[in-house]
């Protein structure tokens, strides 16, 4: 058995990180052995971890990865976790308030209605200072139903300034495999859109614009756990860098395909010498 760790919102903060990003993450820990050493090692990887928190009585949540026949099993044991117990009043909103730009995902919602409220703050404040705000689905029909996610994710992604849903997320979420339909809800919405794994590509959606970006080829694939969280790393780095929506997807495909040739959700995060090099590939364009 390997032991590490690994979490959508760390992975994504580690890898801005290594982008050259400025970057902060806030969570709960269980101030157990566990929870001290993922501080450590996320804090190691240039990460800001001040604002996290290591809570007494509760324990860190973990999950188990297996294959089986060939194929992933996850196993989720974050009932009653230090994160499952977060609080609105656990937020630093002057912290989140001075941010360029505020990422959430779906999980920490599923996890209580307390995480949802303090994900609604955490919003809600980055709105109301002019923050920009993404959010990715990050759909774990393991932790909450479908209903139970739509009555969240939608509202969530009508105050995104960058929404980024998988495809196989969409037609969960808007119930349709006609991607004409699913095109023109997203375009009700205030957002810009990355829509992932259409076909072999990205799909920017921009002020009604469509413009497709083929994923940057890997040379091999060892494990796919952590390919969004690396992509979504390396979309977030590019836009804080200055990148046009299009152009930040291309350094997003280029970091996801990195992370998938080494086992690991975040081990394979490149920096930023490594993309930069694979950015002036001329063979590769959007469609």
């Amino acid at each position: 058995m390997e032991q590490s760790f690994g979490g959508a919102e760390s992975n994504v903060a580690i890898g801005a990180a290594r982008l050259g990003c400025s970057v902060g993450w806030f969570g709960a820990l269980g101030d157990d052995p566990f929870g001290r050493s993922i501080l450590k090692r996320i804090r190691g990887e240039g990460v800001d971890v001040s604002r996290a928190r290591l809570t007494q009585g509760a324990q860190t949540g973990m999950m188990f990865r297996e294959m089986v026949a060939g194929k992933l099993a996850v196993h989720y044991y974050r009932k009653h976790s230090a994160a499952s117990q977060m609080q609105p009043d656990d937020l630093d909103l002057a912290y989140i308030k001075s941010c360029k730009l505020l990422h959430v995902t779906g999980i920490t919602p599923a996890l209580s209605e307390s995480c949802r409220e303090t994900i609604l703050t955490a919003v809600t404040a980055a709105k109301e200072a002019g923050v920009t705000v993404s959010f990715d689905p990050n759909l774990r029909l393991k932790l909450w139903t479908i209903e139970e996610a739509r009555r969240v994710v939608l509202p969530l992604a009508e105050q995104a300034d960058y929404f980024l849903p998988g495809w196989d997320e969409l037609r969960l979420l808007y119930e349709t495999d006609d991607f004409t339909e699913v095109k023109a809800k997203l375009a009700q919405l205030n957002a810009v859109s990355i829509v992932k794994g259409i076909g072999d590509a990205t799909v920017v959606l921009e002020r009604g614009e469509a413009t497709e970006v083929p994923f940057y080829p890997a040379d091999k694939v060892v494990d796919t756990v952590g390919a969004g969280d690396g992509f979504c790393a390396g979309f977030l780095a590019g836009l804080l860098k200055g990148m046009s929506p299009v152009e930040a997807v291309r350094l997003g495909s280029i970091n996801g395909s990195l992370v998938v040739q080494m086992r690991g959700d975040w081990e394979a995060l490149p920096d930023w010498t490594t993309v930069e090099r694979r950015l002036s590939d001329k063979g590769w364009v959007e469609r």
